[in-house]
């Protein structure tokens, strides 16, 4: 089961890695989409430097469940986004939102032990 959930960390961080290239050399359909959003071109930049992070932690084992959740939170807004603001197909962002979600929960054990090193320090 690990090797799975390492192979599907790996297909998942190749994606966000190709998005986020796009959102940084301002391709369509990422240019035209942010347009529509009306924040700007800073806002589709911070989105890719957001999926570039939520990458490198898919690959470090000990973040890659958080990494998973954090991914699932940007993928939930960009199937928002695409059903409410572009008009365009939610199919791919909810794939990947589903699949960041099967990663966090692969990985829940390690979130636990992050969390508790992190609490543990706090206090």
């Amino acid at each position: 089961m690990r090797a799975v959930m390492w192979v599907l960390q790996i297909v998942v961080a190749g994606v966000f890695v190709v998005a986020a290239l796009g959102k940084f050399a301002g391709a369509e359909p990422s240019a035209s989409t942010f347009a529509a959003i009306g924040l700007g071109d800073w806002f589709r930049i911070l989105i890719g430097v957001l999926e570039v992070a939520g990458v490198v932690g898919l690959l470090v084992p000990r973040l890659a469940g958080l990494a998973g959740l954090a991914l699932a939170g940007l993928m939930a807004g960009a199937v928002l986004t695409e059903a409410f603001v572009s008009g365009g197909g939610v199919v791919l962002p909810l794939i990947l939102l589903v699949l960041c979600l099967v990663i966090a929960w692969g990985r829940r054990q390690n979130t636990a032990l992050l969390w508790s090193a992190v609490a543990g320090r706090a206090s």
